[in-house]
């Protein structure tokens, strides 16, 4: 070294590196993506991989309708997702059933037959039946019917009969009581409507009615046509006479 001066490395020249605004904007913004740039540890890992277990861990309650007609039961339900959502509370297995609440009864008058509706109780079910009563005797025992069903039609109901529907859960422990199951005939029978079984009264057809109708009014006519001739034959029998008397009577003055 001479006269103060000093040489530099080989290389790039230094005015170069210094002056070139590209190069100062590159490593302006390489610094900046440093700094704000968030370095990850194992334990982050672990904390974000608990909070998605925890988020797929959270049961939800079953798509599950108790009065839902074909409805699967809700230990079916709990096997479909990967978390076994949550059933409503039932009694024992080994209990026999509480009885079913009889819903909705739609009565087809044409048809002569009734459509019936009701709700599983919280108990398990195997399958039900339904009982019938007409007058005094033993009821008419239906078919059993799948664990899934609620709604079923009764068919050959007699127009303006009187009924009593029951309707019976049944499971491996027994089956579901009947309310007022003693009670000779449907009109001696008084149990509210909101249990497992209910009253139906069947109305009269449409064309009985009708024909009733018909009657009435033939019967009026035959009255009037009879009041008439009745009248006009006590008009020749006794009103005759009275008329040759009184011309007579006419000629003599």
């Amino acid at each position: 070294m001479s006269g103060g001066r000093f040489s530099l490395c080989q290389g790039l020249p230094t005015d170069s590196m210094v002056g070139s605004p590209s190069l100062l904007w590159l490593v302006a913004m390489t610094t900046s993506l440093v700094s704000k740039a968030q370095i990850l540890t194992p334990q982050d890992y672990e904390e974000e991989d608990d909070e998605a277990v925890t988020t797929l861990s959270v049961a939800v309650p079953c798509d599950y309708d108790r009065c839902r007609h074909l409805q699967v039961s809700c230990k079916e339900l709990q096997k479909v997702g990967p978390v076994a959502c949550l059933c409503p509370g039932l009694t024992r297995e080994d209990q026999q059933p509480d009885p079913p609440r009889l819903g909705e009864v739609q009565i087809l008058v044409e048809e002569g037959c009734a459509v019936v509706h009701w709700c599983a109780p919280f108990s398990p079910v195997n399958h039900y039946w339904l009982l019938l009563w007409e007058g005094n005797g033993a009821p008419h025992k239906s078919g059993p019917l799948n664990a899934t069903v609620r709604r079923a039609e009764l068919k050959g109901l007699k127009p303006g009969g009187s009924y009593v529907l029951c309707v019976v859960a049944a499971n491996d422990a027994g089956e579901s009581q009947v309310p007022g199951a003693d009670v000779e005939g449907p009109e001696n029978w008084a149990e509210p409507s909101f249990g497992p079984c209910r009253k139906l009264i069947m109305p009269p057809r449409p064309f009985t009615l009708a024909h009733a109708a018909v009657g009435v009014g033939t019967a009026l006519a035959l009255l009037s046509c009879a009041a008439l001739v009745w009248h006009f034959c006590l008009r020749e029998r006794w009103g005759c006479p009275r008329r040759q008397g009184t011309t007579q009577d006419s000629e003599a003055l």
